[in-house]
């Protein structure tokens, strides 16, 4: 196995739970020898599955276009008495400007159907939450405040502000701050206590400074519409440095909730090339706002799900290969769980707007990637972290031996090991693939420098080389001797997906702190937070070492244990753990089984004993003993979990082979009987990492 010199220091210093004297051997001579099959929520084997057959996209997916539409509001036909008359004819005035807009939204794609269909169906929420006499102030006060932001005057003084009064019922003022929003786009509402106040949204004078005042309206409507898999797209421009600014006003009041793109429009002249900026909600940025959308029907998304098997590739690299082979972004996949790179894995994947026979198309073309697609279907959601059983191992431990200074015979040592952890199971430590490979930066660093909101130390980090002279290397180097992200962008191979997303962000956005937070954006948010968790569960493993090392296998006062007997699952909520008393301990009534340890967050309890005082002061150490494990700026929010130490390894069974047993077959590969060699097949629970498994077997770090 190629591990590198750091991680093999760092896990030698962790203690084992079980005493007997191991073996050393050698694992991942090539990925053919570590073969890691998922098992799904059901507990099947996900390269077992027989292909389901491919349904009709429209049973999935209905065209928006058949969906019959409410008629229009008719602004003339609302009845206004004596003075209000004059509110009718401004409300008329202020909706004028917008008919060209309707016009082209209603001749753009469905994103922009859904929107105004949404719309329409709001309109008279007006009428049943507002009084004439409201609406016509409300209608007037619109006036004035288009007026004046249309104006070439700067605002000076307070922004003026318009009170519709209170409305007790929560989801009538949801209702009602929408289609204000709708109606209205360069105004905002606020809540207070029950009152919804209208005010001027300067944010529309600012995209009037660049864009038309038919285009902003449209991306605040689009903004405030929150139409999941819609899509936004300015007008043409052939103008670099302006596309450039309006990229840059987008992602710096928007980037939290969307991202932006530029597209070359099809067909244009060549002498004079046309590129429009498309934007689009970030994956999951809304999906869980305070105020649903009460009164329009959702989309139903697109969702296609396969397994991969891959070969010697690291996760992040299949995803970006498959994503740039589909057209679509690497945030766009779903999966359970992440997958060594030396070995042959299979894993239930999900890809959102790819039709099942589109995957199928590019089966040939990623076999010279050593990928392959298979079990193809349609389904209705894409998958999370977390949502799978575990995962099976078929391994092949190479050139065994005693361990130095062990006289003992080696098969006897090695049924032993195998015994003992069948038995007595293995400490749970995160492995070292949570860490990644490098010799200078691991991930839990840049975990460590997010957490602390040092967003260009963590670019910076994650842009550090390694010592050997590849072209990536060769590309990070020139990137932090000069902080020229283009010219780093040029040299980065196109395989490396990620370093190449951050550079043209950097290009884009500048290598300050606000550029770096953009930078940190065009990754998906499963492999942002990915860093924190690797900080996470670095500090867990010292921690569980720390405990072992102290109190050994007794369960003391101050432990934490599951009141559950048996747990399969990482996450489960706080109710369920218990601290333990003194009284608890003198009777004996849990066993280290039953132990847990927080993973870092901000929702968690610590022991009540040295383990306790311990992670306190190693959070002091790292500078975080005031964090509240959220980072604002890249919406990541760290709740912690409990963890338990000890874990068992089910169905294992294992074979010797010697060299009398030569041409022993396994998946793609032939084992000669040069050596002994141990074949060992096991199932681990979600969370669980074989290579911690073997070293508990093997008394060595492999």
């Amino acid at each position: 196995m190629e591990e590198d010199a750091d991680n093999r220091t760092r896990f030698s210093s962790l203690c084992y739970i079980n005493d007997h004297v191991g073996f050393r051997g050698t694992i991942k001579s090539s990925p053919s020898d570590f073969v890691v099959i998922e098992i799904n929520e059901k507990g099947q084997l996900v390269d077992k599955a027989i292909d389901e057959p491919l349904h009709q996209v429209n049973s999935i997916l209905p065209k928006a276009q058949n969906i019959a539409k409410k008629p229009k509001l008719d602004l003339q036909s609302l009845s206004f008495e004596g003075g209000h008359k004059q509110a009718l004819d401004t409300l008329t005035r202020c909706s004028e400007s917008d008919q060209s807009l309707q016009h082209r939204l209603e001749n753009e794609d469905t994103g922009h159907d859904r929107i105004l269909k949404c719309e329409e169906e709001k309109s008279d929420v007006f009428n049943s939450l507002l009084d004439e006499k409201v609406n016509e102030l409300l209608a007037q006060f619109a006036c004035d405040i288009k007026e004046k932001l249309n104006s070439k005057t700067e605002l000076t003084g307070p922004s003026p502000e318009f009170s519709l009064g209170k409305i007790l019922d929560k989801s009538q003022r949801a209702s009602l701050h929408s289609a204000i929003r709708q109606r209205y786009p360069y105004l905002i509402t606020v809540g207070k206590n029950g009152e919804i106040v209208v005010k001027a949204n300067l944010e529309y004078k600012e995209l009037c400074h660049l864009v038309s005042e038919e285009e902003a309206l449209g991306f605040f409507k689009y903004l405030d519409a929150k139409r999941e898999n819609s899509k936004f797209t300015f007008k043409p421009d052939t103008n670099k440095d302006h596309r450039k600014a309006v990229h840059h006003f987008l992602n710096k009041k928007f980037g939290n909730l969307v991202e932006t793109k530029s597209f070359s429009e099809l067909n244009y002249n060549a002498a004079d090339p046309s590129v429009v900026i498309t934007v689009k909600f970030r994956e999951k940025a809304h999906k869980h706002r305070k105020r649903p959308l009460l009164d329009c029907e959702e989309r139903k998304a697109l969702y296609t799900a396969f397994t991969l098997r891959k070969e010697n590739l690291e996760m992040f690299e299949a995803v970006g290969c498959l994503a740039l082979k589909l057209g679509v972004i690497p945030s766009d996949f779903s999966y359970a769980g992440l997958k060594d790179k030396k070995a042959i894995t299979y894993q239930a994947m999900v890809v959102r707007e790819v039709t099942p026979e589109r995957l199928k198309n590019i089966e040939k073309e990623i076999e010279k990637k050593r990928m392959k697609v298979f079990n193809i279907r349609p389904v209705g959601d894409p998958l999370r972290l977390g949502q799978l059983k575990g995962n099976h191992f078929d391994i092949v431990i190479r050139n065994l031996s005693r361990q130095i200074n062990d006289s003992a015979q080696l098969k006897e040592r090695i049924l032993e090991a195998i015994e003992n952890v069948k038995s007595k199971g293995f400490v749970n430590y995160y492995g070292p693939q949570r860490f990644g490979k490098g010799r200078k930066v691991q991930t839990d660093q840049i975990g460590l420098a997010l957490l602390k909101s040092e967003m260009v130390k963590a670019v910076k980090l994650f842009l550090t080389p390694e010592d050997s002279d590849d072209p990536v290397n060769r590309a990070k180097r020139y990137f932090l001797q000069t902080e020229d992200a283009k010219g780093t962008h040029s040299l980065m191979p196109e395989f490396r997906i990620r370093e190449r997303a951050v550079l043209e962000s950097l290009h884009r956005f500048g290598v300050t702190e606000e550029g770096c937070v953009q930078a940190w954006f065009s990754f998906p948010h499963s492999m942002r937070i990915f860093y924190v968790h690797a900080y996470s569960s670095k500090i867990w493993n010292e921690a569980v070492s720390y405990r072992l090392t102290t109190y050994g296998s007794r369960v003391v006062e101050g432990d934490l244990v599951c009141l559950d007997g048996d747990v399969d699952e990482e996450h489960f909520p706080s109710s369920r753990v218990h601290l333990v008393t003194e009284e608890e301990e003198s009777a004996n009534i849990y066993t280290i089984n039953q132990v847990v340890l927080p993973v870092l967050g901000y929702n968690i309890q610590y022991p009540k004993n040295k383990v306790g005082q311990w992670y306190h002061e190693i959070l002091s150490r790292d500078g975080l003993q005031s964090c509240k494990f959220r980072v604002p700026a890249l919406k990541l929010n760290a709740p912690g979990c409990y963890r338990q130490i000890l874990k068992y390894p089910h169905n294992l069974s294992s074979h010797l082979i010697d060299g009398s047993d030569a041409n022993v077959q396994t998946e793609g590969s032939c084992i000669s009987g040069a050596t002994l060699s141990l074949l060992i097949s096991f199932d681990l629970d979600s969370s669980c990492y074989a290579t911690v498994c073997l070293r508990e077997i093997m008394k060595h770090d492999v």
